[in-house]
């Protein structure tokens, strides 16, 4: 019997599967597919160890009244998508209120600032430094204000978390990024971010790393998963427990065991374009919610977040606005794929991911919620989870799905 099953083979679950086996735990890790290749495939690849606040809904009228008219580009929504989160939407309204959403930085800096840490092992052991720049990413800005206030901020989540940052203007935003040649005012460089020219294929080395310490991956469907007794069973596999790290798939999968799992599902989109300019580095387009990062396959351009319907078609309105303001910037060349990919973000309303026993189900544990971070963050709360699982011990109780729940 193995201890522990896996359920998801993104980078949170991969990164769940590889931190159980450095606690001597025999682990068998589940996906339907192949690791990597569902929502930790499609991100912008930084691990933004910078990122020490979490995304919070705009709270002001003239920011929700311009994302109601369309004219936000960062959020997109569809009517008929609203209803199904109306109730998830309106709890990440409360917890975004400046002393909650204070209260869950406080939490989640203590997460971020340490994942490139965390990663740095796992990226030497899996052999795939090749795919990891260390050079920061840029945050541009377009107009003089803009470029001010990005510039206060800045200054102020450095002083408040410790963090590495520079602005740029003028020549030396050029000699940073020469392809950048659109009108910009100035840009803010997170020195301690690091990029991924792989994403998808950063998590398949940490798979092969965790097959390589003796770990299995089945490929099978987590909807198989039933009880043995007091653990769980899935086909032919038997364990002591079951972490769930199925990322977006995490509520609907968990209503069969009565737990509600309130989760804002932010839709996103990516196009690679090849022929025209080089980046040394992604480049956040603060103004139009849109990155640019250099990839293996091309420029991946990046759109912010859509609020839709689980099983809505794909819109094309944000990825073709996200692609005209980063043509207005530098020579993007021509579109790779023929279609824009699309993914969904497992955000939970209150901005903490959740890592901890499931309430009222012994031997089920709940690893999901990481939202814009789980590429960032998955290696860090696999390592607390890995610890609570092994040793009873809850280091962060903010993580708990019950504090959560």
């Amino acid at each position: 019997m193995s201890e522990v099953l896996v359920l998801g083979g993104g980078m949170v679950g991969t990164a769940t599967a590889l931190a159980l086996q450095a606690r001597g735990c025999d682990v068998v890790l589940v996906e339907r597919g192949l690791p990597g290749r569902e929502t930790s495939y499609g991100n912008a690849g930084i691990i933004q160890s910078e990122a020490a606040e979490p995304y919070a809904m705009p709270r002001s009228l003239a920011a929700l009244w311009r994302i109601a008219l369309g004219r936000d580009n960062g959020v997109r929504w569809e009517l008929a998508g609203l209803p199904g989160q109306a109730g998830a939407l309106w709890r990440y309204f409360r917890a975004s209120a400046p002393a909650r959403h204070a209260a869950a930085s406080r939490v989640y800096a203590g997460l971020v600032v340490r994942s490139t840490e965390d990663h740095a092992p796992l990226v030497e052991a899996a052999g795939a430094g090749n795919l990891i720049r260390r050079g920061g990413y840029l945050a541009v800005a377009r107009e003089a204000a803009a470029f001010e206030a990005a510039a206060r901020d800045a200054e102020r989540m450095a002083r408040a978390y410790g963090l590495r940052m520079r602005l740029l203007e003028g020549a030396a935003l050029r000699a940073a990024e020469p392809g950048l040649t659109g009108a910009l005012a100035g840009a803010v460089q997170w020195q301690g971010a690091w990029s991924c020219a792989d994403p998808g294929g950063l998590v398949a080395a940490y798979a092969a790393l965790f097959e390589r310490r003796g770990g299995r991956i089945v490929r099978s469907d987590a909807t198989e998963l039933a009880r043995a007794g007091a653990g769980w069973r899935l086909g032919e596999v038997e364990a002591a427990h079951c972490v769930v790290a199925l990322g977006p798939w995490s509520a609907t999968f968990l209503q069969r065991f009565g737990i509600r799992v309130p989760m804002v599902l932010k839709r996103g989109y990516h196009r690679h374009f090849a022929g025209g300019a080089n980046l040394g580095a992604p480049v956040v387009d603060e103004a139009t919610g849109t990155v640019v990062s250099p990839m293996r396959d091309g420029l991946r351009v990046l759109t912010g977040a859509e609020i839709a319907r689980p099983g809505a078609p794909k819109r094309s309105q944000q990825i073709t606005r996200s692609e005209a303001a980063i043509r207005s910037l530098l020579d993007l060349g021509q579109p790779v794929e023929a279609e824009p990919w699309m993914g969904t973000r497992p955000c939970l309303p209150g901005m903490l991911p959740m890592a901890g026993p499931a309430p009222g189900v012994p031997g089920l544990w709940l690893h999901f919620g990481h939202g814009h971070q789980g590429f960032t963050l998955g290696p860090t709360t696999a390592a607390l989870l890995g610890e609570e699982i092994t040793t009873g011990r809850a280091p962060v109780p903010a993580l708990s799905p019950a504090a959560i729940l």
